[in-house]
This record gives C-alpha cells, sequence and structure tokens, in this order.
C-alpha cells in the first residue's frame, strides 16, 4: 500500500497541476488508468524506493570477512598482500619492505539479475503484487556479495592465494621463519576448536614477531549450528566441568555452506586487513527499460527492471582464517 499511495500522490499532484486547481476523484481514477511515460516514471521511482530501502535495509556478513577496496579499472593488483611490517629500533637506515615481492590480481566481472512487469497489471493498478519482489530484488543485491564470500571460503582448500598455496594450506612459506598451517582436518569439537584458536593465535611475521591475530568469529554451515553453540555457549562442559570457551567467539551460521556439512572455520574480523577482498569497480544500480517504443513493451507488453555492478572477491591474507574440512 506504500507504494500504491506514492503513486496516487504523484498523479494526484499531477492533475491538480494540470487542472488549474479543479480536482476530483472520479477523474483522478480516469488519469491512473492511462499509462504514459510521466506515469511509468512513477511506477519506477516507486519501484526503485522499495529496491533501495531492502537494499539499505539488509543484513550482510561481508563488512565483518572482507576489505573492501575501490576499483578504477578491469583489475587491480594487491602487492601488499603478505606484508606485515613490525616495528623496529631504528639504528642506521630504514628497512625497506618490498611490496613488489607478492602480488595478488583480482579482475572484476559483472552480476545482473532483471524481473519483468507486465503491462495490465500497471493498467489494473495491480503493481502493489510486486512489493515483494523488489524488497528481494534489494535484499539480493545487498548480500550478493556474501554470496562470492562464501563460495571462496569453500574454495580455499582447492585456491592458491598470493604466496602461491592453497588459501587453506599446511606450509605457508614465512622466510627464516619456516612454514605455517591454517588448515585442519578433523571435525569440529572442542579440543579441535582449541587447537585452531591456538594456532591462530601463534602466528609471527617474518622477522618472528606476534602478528597478534586473535580469532573471533567461528563460522559453520547449519548442521554444525549446535556443536558451535555446545563449544561457546554452554556454561559446562559434557564432563560437568566449567566450559572455560563460553563467549570467546561469535558464531556465524552461513546457509550458504550447507552443501559442505563438516567444513567449519574461524577468522580474525577485527583488523584492518581481513582474509578477503571486495573489489567494487561500479555499485549496484537500479535501471529499466519502460518505454512504449522498447522492444519488451512493443513485443510482449512488459516492463523490465533489473539492478547490476562490476566488482569481484577474492582471497585476502589467509593469516586471517583457518579452515577445516571436518573429516571430510
Amino acid at each position: 500500500m506504500k507504494l500504491i499511495t506514492l503513486l496516487a500522490l504523484t498523479l494526484t499532484a499531477a492533475f491538480f497541476e494540470k487542472s488549474g486547481g479543479a480536482f476530483s476523484l472520479d477523474k483522478l481514477f480516469l488519469l491512473g488508468a492511462v499509462i504514459n511515460q510521466g506515469a511509468l516514471n512513477n511506477v519506477y521511482n516507486g519501484f526503485k524506493t522499495l529496491f533501495q530501502d531492502a537494499y539499505n535495509s539488509a543484513t550482510s556478513e561481508l563488512d565483518k570477512l572482507a576489505v573492501t577496496v575501490p576499483s578504477t579499472t578491469r583489475q587491480e593488483e594487491y602487492k601488499w598482500l603478505g606484508q606485515f611490517p613490525g616495528l623496529r629500533e631504528w639504528i642506521g637506515e630504514r628497512v625497506i619492505k618490498d611490496l613488489s615481492v607478492d602480488g595478488f590480481t583480482i579482475k572484476n566481472r559483472d552480476f545482473e539479475a532483471t524481473v519483468s512487469v507486465d503491462r495490465n497489471d500497471i493498467e489494473d493498478d495491480s503493481i502493489a503484487l510486486y512489493k515483494p519482489l523488489f524488497e528481494q530484488l534489494g535484499e539480493t543485491a545487498r548480500q550478493h556479495p556474501d554470496e562470492l564470500i562464501f563460495q571462496l571460503m569453500t574454495g580455499g582448500f582447492s585456491q592458491t592465494c598470493f604466496d602461491g598455496q592453497l588459501f587453506f594450506d599446511t606450509d605457508h612459506p614465512n622466510g627464516d621463519q619456516g612454514t605455517w598451517s591454517n588448515k585442519g582436518t578433523v571435525a569440529l569439537d572442542q579440543t579441535a576448536y582449541e587447537n585452531a584458536r591456538s594456532a591462530m593465535m601463534s602466528l609471527v611475521n617474518e622477522e618472528g614477531k606476534s602478528l597478534r591475530v586473535v580469532p573471533n568469529v567461528l563460522i559453520v554451515p547449519p548442521q554444525l549450528d549446535a556443536t558451535a553453540r555446545t563449544i561457546l555457549r554452554a556454561d559446562k562442559q559434557a564432563n560437568g566441568s566449567t566450559n572455560i570457551w563460553k563467549g570467546s567467539a561469535d558464531i556465524m551460521v552461513v546457509a550458504e555452506l550447507s552443501s559442505n556439512p563438516t567444513y567449519w572455520f574461524m577468522a580474525c574480523t577485527e583488523r584492518a586487513a581481513k582474509p578477503f577482498i571486495f573489489q567494487s569497480r561500479r555499485s549496484p544500480e537500479f535501471v529499466m527499460l519502460d518505454k512504449s517504443t522498447d522492444e519488451n513493451a512493443f513485443l510482449r507488453k512488459e516492463y523490465v527492471y533489473g539492478v547490476d555492478y562490476r566488482g569481484n572477491a577474492g582471497l585476502g591474507l589467509p593469516h586471517l582464517m583457518y579452515g577445516s574440512t571436518g573429516g571430510a
């Protein structure tokens, strides 16, 4: 009804202005039955408002798991990945980090979603039926980057990151410090959680200084929701002793992980850098084909609306994430 009210008020103002101040409900009804470009513009504005409101209010995990980087070209190279400069006593000249050693390129991609509205529904003032559709379109546009991140998360066991190793691997290189691991293969339980947490907090940079990584989120598929809650929210352990890990991390249950029911992850999301990168070339834009001369209107008596954006997601810092296949 919000959309109908918006359109009615707009049409009322338009008719009132054209009629020189004379106004009647029957004339407004006749005006509302006529489809002209002005009326279609009002319809577009109503749909866009529904889209934008839903987009703005939709929940997203993007900011927790990824750093968003603006892009100005077809692709961007991230030479800073892997560089963790620690402060040292300044004796002699500065020791300059070579940011050209490690690089990782993310290419932008195009994404879209499109819906159509039957002309008869506009003529019959039935456009309120489309309210859920355009609200869903807004939610989908806001949450699509999350989908890209979760795809990268499950793919991290088979995709390489900036250091040439798999994102989740047991032998990431670390200069003279040897190698380090952010990969597990055991099922999620309290012992596995404790070991993963310890491994992440023990990471050091190439100078041997602590990276001060503190995992604060346990990420699981719906099938492991109860297990995660037992580890992080129960007052007591199975043997009756105090659960010392209660409240040590938040729980993120991800529906997109359900196809891998044994996978589980831990992440440090409170640093400036993040486990993943979301590269934004162009923000989601609500667009339309709603002119009577458009092919869709002429041949199929429908008006087309959609959203599109350019960007992509890529693997960021594996130091900030731990992944286990859970025995799969």
